[in-house]
């Protein structure tokens, strides 16, 4: 069982970056494919970022690719999001989750995650 906690959520303005960080307990953080998902009030939760146990493959929603950056630390148990370049319409409660694999796969399904942090949120202003 693995414990998230995100934190670096905060308000910004719109083209600004922010990293937010997802810190895990345990010992085994590297068995752990990671994601990052967001929900917008009033929305459903929705896929932004995902990274294999090792890092090397990511994929990303369309809305993001190119601005978000999902990579991760295993020494330190912890995955990030870098953001950059944020618009008013990435303002959100961003959660990472985390799905026991013994492959390389990521999963772009919040179905897939078994273990989620609490969420931090992000505020974006125009």
């Amino acid at each position: 069982q693995v414990q998230l906690v995100e934190s670096g959520g905060g308000l910004v303005q719109a083209g600004d970056s922010l990293r937010l960080s997802c810190a895990a307990s345990g010992r085994t953080f590297n068995m752990y494919a990671m994601g990052w998902f967001r929900q917008a009030p009033g929305k459903e939760r929705e896929f932004v970022a995902a990274c294999s146990r090792s890092g090397d493959s990511t994929a990303y929603a369309d809305s993001v690719k190119g601005r978000f950056t999902i990579s991760r630390d295993n020494a330190k148990n912890t995955v990030y999001l870098q953001m950059s370049s944020l618009k008013p319409e990435d303002t959100a409660v961003y959660s990472c989750a985390a799905v026991l694999t013994f492959g390389s796969g990521i999963w772009r399904s919040e179905d897939a995650y078994a273990y989620w942090g609490q969420g931090t949120l992000v505020t974006v202003s125009s």
